[in-house]
């Protein structure tokens, strides 16, 4: 077995076990903090993780909990699991978010602009999608701002939910002057949109950038050229979608008289 196979199924039984010694039927957050991964691998005879931060974001974002915790949920919640200050964390029940590209979705043709060196050399799905978002400034033609890139892989933190990263955040601008804050997730390979994470990221740029208007984004691959883009917003206290788009990075000679006819048509001001 490889040692990516190895990881997950270890992080499993520790995380299961903590869930089991601190779960009292009927409720709905169960708190816990990192160190107690330490605890219970020793008390299993299991390795210890070396980064015990990894055990966690591998729950948060990258895979299902043990179905021994998902079985406690009521019908139409899931359990996940939330920052809740520095080093602490909690199980929590919420409503399923559900992310994914609408397969019938009318697909509009950009230019690519991403320098063919950046598709070389990028180390993962993750890097190569954020890249193309900035190079072809698909967070502008999606808002409908003009933003610039502040800063990638920001890790910060924030009170009551301690450290957090944020995939890449875009500061901009609209023609009447208002200022914008947007915190991107990019989702590749197995990763999946988390309503944690927008969570997080709301909560930072509103402590972080209290005057701007936070935009929450989030990017994911249908394929390596064709790019789905989501706005994320706050309704009666459940993340939802509050609009969706899709990119097709193409030369721009692909682009025919008849695609441009059929973009021109969707605008309600013409």
């Amino acid at each position: 077995m490889s040692k990516k196979e190895k990881k997950p199924n270890r992080y499993a039984e520790i995380v299961a076990e903590i869930f089991r010694q601190r779960y009292e039927v009927g409720a709905k957050i169960v708190p816990f903090v990192r160190d107690e991964f330490i605890k219970i691998a020793e008390e299993k005879g299991i390795e210890v993780p070396l980064n015990l931060g990894d055990a966690v974001y591998s729950f948060k974002y990258r895979v299902a909990l043990p179905a021994s915790i998902a079985d406690t949920a009521p019908d139409g919640l899931e359990w996940i699991i939330a920052g809740a200050g520095r080093s602490k964390y909690e199980f929590r029940l919420v409503r399923p978010l559900s992310i994914a590209p609408s397969e019938n979705r009318m697909v509009v043709k950009i230019p690519d602009a991403t320098p063919e060196i950046i598709g070389a050399y990028a180390l993962g799905d993750e890097q190569a999608l954020l890249a193309k978002v900035r190079y072809n400034r698909l967070i502008d033609i999606f808002l409908g701002i003009t933003a610039s890139s502040l800063q990638n892989h920001l890790r910060t933190t924030v009170k009551d939910i301690g450290q957090i990263e944020i995939d890449e955040l875009y500061v901009g601008l609209d023609r009447h002057g208002c200022h914008y804050v947007v915190p991107v997730q990019a989702k590749g390979g197995k990763d999946k949109h988390g309503i944690q994470q927008t969570e997080q990221d709301m909560a930072c740029c509103k402590e972080k950038f209290p005057k701007l208007r936070c935009r929450p984004v989030s990017a994911q691959f249908i394929t390596s050229s064709k790019i789905a883009m989501f706005e994320l917003g706050m309704q009666d206290d459940e993340i939802r979608v509050v609009s969706e788009e899709h990119y097709e990075l193409v030369p721009a000679s692909s682009i025919t008289g008849a695609d441009l006819d059929l973009y021109r048509s969707r605008r309600k001001d013409w």
